[in-house]
């Protein structure tokens, strides 16, 4: 007999919700954690009374009714709607592109008039685009290219526009009235309290052992249970053996600042290719704070360099061949179950990897 049913590394919401879904059916779970904590990218820190997004801003957002009433159970979500801004060059437009931006950039009053500039501007493109920036612009036009897009997007990837796959931009959310909610779904808010809350709940009934290399002594963990849920990269469960895949990593730098508000929103996009972030989260407009102090936190996307957390997939045609190759040996691993953002080489919302966490427990507790 094993020790344990199931072996769960990572404690991510992928791996918590599936902990906690097997101890509801009397499976015995252990939980491996190579960081000091659990939650891995949506861990929340206290800061002065303020609730601190560690690994950037997580809003909660889903159409679906389930994932929705399922997270509700474990903590009260608040009514916070995402309203980030854009500054370019200290000129401030609204995100996701709508009415607002439009009337600001273009001077336009009207949906009718707006779509005439944009309808203009994109015909410079004739063809298939061949880049981003070509698809940018066929989508958009030139000036919400160059002003929002451009510089934005080449500090995210590491690259010259010209240089990236039409693909990674095929769908740019345009609206043309005047709605600032960056979601167009149904159900949004923040835990109160951070999402600690949650984690802690899924994995209350669960074994968790922290600051814990899987890979360190992989064989030797595995013998512990009768069946593994993994959530590390899928390349690194096989020793790379062939090829490491292609991640865009993030740094973050945080400030306590002794005033109450530094820039009066959650988030604001820095748009420019010379500021080397990409955007200022303050934290306490997450949770409404009116604390003396104020927290924020400026992101710098890197290239994935060793010991740093892979974040955004690079899913170009030749990572996903090499994926492709890990999804096959991935197949045959017996009794390993390759689960999560990582295990699946795909950037998921929380609410997509909840439901396939939730959808992965149906089919096998």
């Amino acid at each position: 007999m094993k020790q344990y049913d199931y072996l769960i590394v990572g404690s991510g919401l992928f791996g918590s919700v599936f902990a906690y879904e097997a101890a509801q059916k009397g499976k015995k779970c252990l939980v491996l954690e190579k960081r000091s904590h659990t939650g891995g990218n949506v861990y929340c820190e206290n800061t002065q009374g303020i609730t601190v997004h560690k690994y950037g801003a997580h809003i909660f957002h889903t159409s679906n009714k389930r994932v929705w009433e399922y997270v509700n159970r474990f903590c009260e979500f608040n009514n916070f709607i995402n309203s980030p801004i854009a500054n370019y060059k200290g000129e401030i437009y609204n995100l996701p592109f709508n009415m607002n931006t439009f009337s600001k950039m273009f001077g336009v009053v009207t949906p009718e008039q707006a779509r005439a500039v944009i309808e203009s501007q994109r015909a410079e493109i004739k063809g298939e685009p061949k880049n981003l920036e070509e698809q940018a612009i066929s989508l958009v036009g030139r000036d919400i290219y160059e002003k929002l897009i451009k510089g934005y997007t080449e500090k995210q990837w590491g690259k010259d526009c010209r240089d990236l796959p039409p693909f990674i931009i095929k769908r740019i959310p345009v609206r043309y009235t005047y709605n600032n909610n960056y979601f167009n779904d149904r159900y949004q808010g923040i835990p109160e309290g951070g999402y600690n809350r949650i984690i802690d709940k899924l994995l209350e009934n669960a074994e968790v052992r922290l600051n814990t290399d899987f890979l360190s002594d992989k064989e030797g963990f595995l013998s512990l249970a009768s069946k593994c849920v993994f959530t590390g990269t899928v390349d690194s469960y096989f020793g790379y053996s062939l090829g490491k895949l292609g991640y865009r990593s993030l740094r973050f730098e945080s400030e306590i600042l002794n005033i109450p508000d530094f820039q009066g929103v959650a988030v604001v996009n820095y748009n420019e290719r010379e500021v080397p972030y990409t955007r200022i989260i303050e934290h306490k407009h997450f949770e409404f704070g009116t604390q003396p102090v104020t927290v924020i936190t400026r992101e710098y996307p890197e290239s994935l360099k060793e010991g740093a957390q892979p974040y955004y997939p690079i899913n170009d045609e030749e990572n996903e061949k090499l994926y492709e190759k890990y999804s096959l040996l991935a197949k045959n691993e017996k009794n390993v179950i390759f689960g999560g953002r990582l295990g699946s080489y795909k950037y998921y919302d929380m609410d997509k990897c909840i439901e396939a966490a939730l959808s992965l427990c149906e089919r096998e507790l």
